[in-house]
Parts: structure tokens; sequence; C-alpha cells
């Protein structure tokens, strides 16, 4: 049987999990293990250790790239280590579809539709936004989409592979809705004058550029707030603009469900809905420098913060489901128009 594009991606790079988080499966009872695409961390340490304080469970933790931690739950299937999965589209819904995950058995009234399964497996956590981020050097004022086309950014512009990294997938999936499918292609094939190659994390391109080592990267809301506020990054966060100066930017929540087989089922359960209680969810925007996931909590304002960032941008919700059914094609007709 052909394996999709995007797993044949994900499975080469799967070798990198372990290293880019904790240790994998959780012991006895009272523990939990949780797979997470990597942008959360200190976020988690907070709302894990309030978590253990209050039940007695301990948290596992283990974050990698948006399709890894999928391939990862995907390897260890026969003998289930993690708990939890979170991660982002479209690798969720791919999770679901592969049987990966389990009905979650909790609420999920309180959530937007457009940020749930309407079959129960999943959901988000944390709303997050695809965003770019330039270095003081770029010198780009009112960024437009053909301004990173300019020869004096050669070598000096990366992106997350579409693919490997949610925030690559988001970036190509905007772009095909923004431009049209082969106006996008064709786009993306003059960008690789200047794109310095692939990079399976997003998250591995925010000290490049806050070194100047490149210009320009794509990142996302949540996790480019977080390297100015606790890295001290020197760069700035912005959603360039089409031809016609309409800034649009795509839905990218975090997304969280049970793995089929989970080893401690009951406490993922309990930890799932503790993330999408009222207190914690108070904590996103602050904290987490995403955008609350529940209509009863509103975000905070002001500079710094994800909801200063898409003043003025239009937010588009896709229909995951139909951009998983296209994907392999979407992948395909990428890599032949990049040569990558």
């Amino acid at each position: 049987m052909r394996m999709s594009i995007w797993v044949l991606l994900a499975l080469a790079a799967v070798s990198t999990v372990s290293a880019c988080g904790g240790t994998g499966g959780g012991n006895g009872p009272d523990s939990v293990t949780v797979y997470s695409a990597d942008g959360l961390g200190q976020w988690y340490r907070a709302r894990f250790a309030e978590f253990t304080q209050k039940t007695g469970i301990s948290v596992n933790l283990v974050e990698a790239g948006s399709a890894e931690v999928v391939s990862r739950v995907a390897k260890e299937k026969a003998n289930p280590q993690a708990d939890l999965l979170v991660t982002l589209p479209p690798f969720i819904q791919k999770a679901a579809d592969s049987g990966l995950l389990a009905d979650a058995g909790v609420d999920f009234s309180v959530i937007a539709e457009n940020n749930r399964d309407k079959d129960g497996r999943y959901v988000a956590i944390v709303d997050n936004y695809l965003t770019f981020i330039a270095h003081p050097l770029a010198a780009l004022k009112d960024a437009r989409w053909d301004d990173f086309l300019d020869p004096r950014l050669k070598g000096k512009v990366q992106y997350s592979t579409p693919g490997q990294a949610g925030d690559g997938t988001a970036m190509l999936v905007l772009l095909q809705h923004l431009m049209g499918d082969q106006d996008a292609l064709d786009y993306l094939g003059k960008l690789q004058h200047n794109n310095v190659g692939p990079s399976s994390s997003t998250g591995k391109l925010q000290p490049k550029v806050s070194n100047a080592e490149l210009w320009v990267a794509n990142g996302d809301v949540q996790m480019n707030l977080a390297s100015i506020r606790d890295d001290h990054s020197n760069f700035s966060v912005f959603i360039p603009a089409t031809g016609d100066g309409r800034r649009a930017t795509i839905s990218l929540p975090y997304a969280a469900g049970i793995t089929d087989g989970a080893p401690h089922v009951g406490n993922a359960r309990n930890l799932l809905g503790y993330l999408l209680s009222v207190p914690v969810q108070q904590t996103v925007s602050r904290d987490a420098l995403g955008m609350p996931v529940r209509a009863d909590v509103k975000p905070e304002s002001g500079p710094g913060t994800p909801a200063k960032v898409l003043e003025g941008v239009d937010i588009w919700h896709p229909d995951w489901d139909r951009v998983v059914a296209t994907l392999d094609a979407s992948l395909s007709a990428y890599q032949n128009a990049t040569g990558s």
C-alpha cells in the first residue's frame, strides 16, 4: 500500500523526536504522558504543575515538530506510550483519520464548532495563527507577499517544510486560498530563489532570524511572541498583505486528542478537561500568548498580545477535513514546483 507523502516526510524526521522533549511513557497509575508539537513549553510547565498539585497525577511531556509527534504515536501503536496527543492541523485530522485517536469522552460543547471534531476525537486547547518574523535588517514596512521575492533577500528567507511542519503546511494552504492553486505554486517556485532550504521545525528558525543568519521566516503568533518575551528575540511579528493591501491569515490551533489505547486514559481525560477549564483558558493570552478557545473567555489586548498582531487581519478558518483530502496532491505539486 502506498504511504501518503505527509507520512513519508514525517517518518524521515521522527528520529529527532526524543531529543526535543522530556521522557516518553509514564510509569504507574498516577501519571499521564503528553506528546505535543513544540511551542507551549512554558505554559505547559505552569499548568501541569498546577494539575499535579490538584490531582496528584504527574505529567510527562515530549515536544517535537507537528508531524513528528504524530509519527511517533503511529510507530508505537502496538505498544502505546502517549496518552494525550497535541498537534496542529492538518496533522491532528490525519491522526484521527488514521485511527490514532479515541473518543475523548470530554464535554466540548463550550468550544466553537470550527475548533472541535464533530466526532469528538479532538479539540483545540489554544488558538493560534500563521505569522511571519523579520529581523530589523530586512527593513520590511507594511510587508506584502511579493516583498519576499526581492533579490536582496536571497539566502535570507526560510520557511518550514509543508508536510513536515504545521506552520509550513498552513503557509501552503493559505497561499492556495489567497492566490489559487496554480498561482500559489508559481509564487513558491519564485520564492525558491531566496529560500535557504527545507526545515522540519518552525521553532528552529526563530534564533536564526534573531541573530540575522536569516532575515525572514514563517512562524505562528504564539510561538513568535513567546520567543520575544522569553528569549528577547530580535525580530518583529507581522502578517503580510496581498497585492491589494489585504492582510489575512489562517487559524492554526493547538488541538488535543486522547490516543487510541492510551495506557492512562482516565488521567488523560482529566488533564484535557483541565486544559479546557475557565481558569486555565484565562491564562492563555497572558502566559501562552495564544488565544483562548472558549467563547466565554475574552482574550487580553494591548502591546505584545496576539490580539494586537491580529488587528485589521482577516482570519480564515479552513475546513481541515477538505484540506486533508487533497493534501497529498498539494504536497506533490509543491515538490514539483519547488524542486524539493
